[in-house]
């Protein structure tokens, strides 16, 4: 059920690591608030408005719907400000929401931070709160669709 990799602060079954963070529509995300209502997909990237970051937010816009009907809740993380954030949102419409992770803890907690930038990976959460899967080396051409697979398989 997902990929482990012997360097990451989590593994799968483990209780997601708590946090809060400001997100990219102005408000306080706290993790330990949005458990229980639906799957929730934690996916990390390096930087906004990149070619690659750019790819893999879009992906995952363009197949929104899917995870909508899924019940899933989509959070991206960077390093990057709410206000870089805001301004790669409103570029490329993005219908879910960018948490600000600028002093690198929230990256920390999921074993996720590099020295300049968040390391490309993605946790599913559960409706119970734990690790349901992880992939530690997302490819942004197919991460989209590789999240529909696994939330699926959580239904």
């Amino acid at each position: 059920m997902g990929v482990n990799a012997a360097n990451a602060a989590v593994k799968v079954g483990d209780v997601a690591p708590d946090f809060t963070a400001a997100s990219s529509a102005g408000t306080q995300i706290h993790l330990k608030d949005e458990i229980g209502k639906t799957p929730i997909v934690l996916y990390f990237y390096p930087k906004d408005d990149t070619p690659g970051c750019t790819a893999e937010a879009c992906s995952l816009r363009d197949n929104f719907a899917a995870f909508r009907k899924l019940n899933a809740t989509v959070y991206g993380v960077s390093y990057d400000s709410v206000e870089s954030h805001q301004a790669f949102v409103e570029k490329y419409k993005l219908p879910f929401l960018l948490l600000s992770d600028s002093d690198k803890s929230i990256a920390k907690l999921y074993g996720s931070d590099g020295m300049l930038f968040a390391k490309r990976m993605t946790f599913v959460i559960d409706r119970g709160g734990k690790i349901a899967w992880f992939n530690p080396s997302v490819n942004p051409a197919t991460h989209s669709a590789e999240l529909e697979k696994v939330l699926a398989g959580l239904q």
